[in-house]
């Protein structure tokens, strides 16, 4: 075999043959890549544990995803005729057919394993001279705002889109290029060398230029495929997707064994930091040079991080004076969403003049997407503008809580669009005004604006040490999403009681939330916070 040691350099000819490359490899951490390779009990330094399934809510994800698919299907078969590739023996003689035929769409098209490859595109557009592919994905592939290239639904046919603005999604650009590569092999791409995304809310296709993409697609390719052959070794590293990783325990051992950089900067800083020179946590805290300019403004915070972890310490005060907004009148808000389909809880817990009055759901059972939606969204706001009138009314202040709002405004002003002229339903501007104004506060924005964590800023993880704890050990969004299925009787085959026993663990849960949010403001507020460390 050639002896380049750059897997980059190889040529096809002189490498052996090697496993082929899914779309989903191009994406995600390298090293879990190669973990998942070796597989579990190699005997030569693998891990030598069962790696756990799927979590649930990857589980729920993929679901989502396929429904999704589904009504997108659906919709595209009702404006124009769409050829159909069943999955199963004989897809892809059944696609290369279609395409040779010059099928105008081709759903589920499943192309020839081919250059180490292996891909699937949901659909497969033809044009003048080939096919472009466009996938549909369960995510946001746009934002309002204008310059996107869009297309319609029942033709390609791009054109600036004063509406929308396009969102970079990496795991759909990688795919597209994968996807462009394999096309170009059966010599059926368009030389145009685009391709497309239909998002969550199936409009309109979102149109993406790929050519810029395959340079720094070609490269991951050939790191992933040495990868995935053995030919390349990795080593740990903390991103992201560490926290729903079943190997972080084992990585997370080494990274401490050797005091990285990593666990106190994130990948971007952290590959910065190593560039520099400094590579482990004691490193960074030692050094009294200059920092790199990338990261000047965020360096004290990093030393601070760093000093932290050489402490044992997981939360730091960036302020002597730790300070969040109080109220005469104070509601904490949190809200229950199922996938992209509703938000059927909205949670509150109500403090007035010192005294706690306790938590009020409002809540639809109805499996979502249901009317009943409007009713319990309009008795939230109606509830929560009345107890805003009435302090206003006796002269007191008022402020309402979440954590993250980013969640909280998306349904608020969903919620208004969607059921917009329904009995109680707020206008848009009415919710634009409240979200916009000091009486809406983000708790998530508070914590990060007085405290630094080494275990992120996640509601969880801070509350945990203002002393709260969540009655339900498996308590998280994800476990929720799970339990509402039963709660809501989209899950086939429970009865009553099960439904039953599921919401009452939903609203708890629910409960536990917003009172965590209280909880936390509270200490915040006290001489408790003062025993943490100051940066």
């Amino acid at each position: 075999m050639d002896t380049v040691e750059t897997p980059m350099g190889r040529s096809e000819a002189a490498r052996a043959p090697s496993p082929a490359v899914p779309a989903r490899a191009l994406t995600g951490c390298r090293h879990r890549l190669w973990l998942e390779t070796r597989g579990a009990g190699s005997g030569d330094g693998a891990r030598d544990t069962v790696v756990p399934g799927p979590d649930p809510g990857a589980v729920l994800r993929k679901e989502a995803a396929a429904l999704h698919r589904a009504r997108v299907r659906e919709r595209l078969a009702a404006l124009a005729p769409l050829t159909v590739i069943e999955p199963g023996p004989g897809a892809v003689g059944r696609t290369m057919a279609a395409i040779r035929g010059g099928a105008p769409r081709i759903w589920g098209a499943v192309l020839p394993p081919s250059g180490g490859r292996t891909g699937h595109s949901e659909l497969l557009q033809r044009v003048r001279d080939g096919y472009v592919p466009i996938l549909v994905v369960n995510h946001k592939v746009s934002d309002p705002g204008a310059g996107a290239l869009t297309s319609p639904l029942d033709r390609w046919a791009p054109h600036e889109d004063a509406t929308r603005r396009a969102r970079t999604h990496r795991g759909d650009a990688m795919r597209l290029a994968h996807l462009t590569r394999m096309l170009q092999d059966t010599g059926h791409a368009s030389a145009a060398l685009v391709g497309g995304v239909i998002g969550v809310d199936g409009e309109a296709v979102l149109c993406i230029d790929v050519a810029p993409l395959l340079p720094g697609y070609d490269e991951r390719f050939a790191d992933r495929r040495a990868i995935l052959a053995g030919e390349v070794e990795t080593e740990p590293v903390r991103v992201a997707e560490c926290r729903r990783c079943p190997w972080w325990q084992d990585c997370e051992a080494q990274l401490t064994a050797v005091r990285d950089v990593g666990l106190v900067a994130d990948q971007s800083a952290a590959r910065i930091l190593r560039a520099s020179g400094l590579e482990t946590v004691d490193e960074l805290v030692d050094y009294d040079g200059d920092p790199p300019a990338e990261l000047a403004g965020s360096w004290r915070d990093l030393r601070a991080m760093a000093r932290a972890w050489l402490g044992g310490q997981r939360l730091v005060r960036r302020r002597a004076r730790v300070t969040v907004r109080r109220a005469d009148v104070e509601v904490d808000v949190d809200m229950e969403s199922f996938q992209e389909d509703g938000a059927y809880l909205w949670g509150t817990w109500l403090h007035r003049d010192g005294v706690d009055l306790g938590y009020r759901p409002f809540v639809t059972w109805d499996p979502l997407p249901t009317r009943d939606e409007a009713r319990s969204f309009a008795a939230f706001w109606s509830w929560l503008m009345d107890r805003r009138a009435e302090a206003h009314g006796a002269g007191k202040t008022f402020a309402a809580y979440c954590y993250s709002q980013q969640a909280e405004n998306r349904w608020l002003l969903g919620s208004a669009d969607r059921f917009a002229g329904e009995p109680g339903i707020p206008t848009r501007a009415a919710v634009e005004e409240f979200i916009g104004s000091s009486e809406w506060v983000d708790m998530y924005i508070a914590v990060g604006r007085s405290f630094l964590s080494l275990d992120g800023r996640g509601l969880k993880k801070v509350a945990r040490s203002a002393g709260f704890a969540w009655r339900d050990p498996e308590a998280g969004g994800e476990a929720s999403m799970a339990w509402y299925l039963v709660a809501s009787g989209r899950e086939p085959g429970h009865d009553a009681d099960a439904r039953t026993a599921q919401r009452r663990r939903i609203l708890e849960y629910n409960e536990d939330d917003v009172r965590a949010t209280r909880v936390l403001r509270e200490w915040m507020c006290s001489t408790a916070v003062d025993d943490l460390p100051l940066v």
